[in-house]
């Protein structure tokens, strides 16, 4: 049976821990992932959001949020 995209992004947090919109995307195929985590939001699940930040390609600073399950 295929899994939908909260499914897949659900399997991701338990086997990785956490998840931010560049490994949805990119692993996953999943392009709005804060769409996805609001719709499992109100399902009953609950996400920690950490707020990290990496250099881009050209040496700028980015910013972007880490999500796993909340305990």
């Amino acid at each position: 049976m295929k899994k939908n995209q909260k499914e897949r992004i659900l399997d991701y947090m338990d086997d990785y821990g956490s998840i931010s919109a560049l490994e949805a995307f990119r692993d996953l195929g999943v392009s709005q992932l804060s769409a996805r985590l609001v719709e499992l939001e109100h399902e009953g699940h609950r996400f920690n959001k950490k707020q990290e930040s990496s250099l881009n390609r050209y040496g700028e600073r980015v910013y972007y949020t880490r999500y796993s399950i909340a305990e």
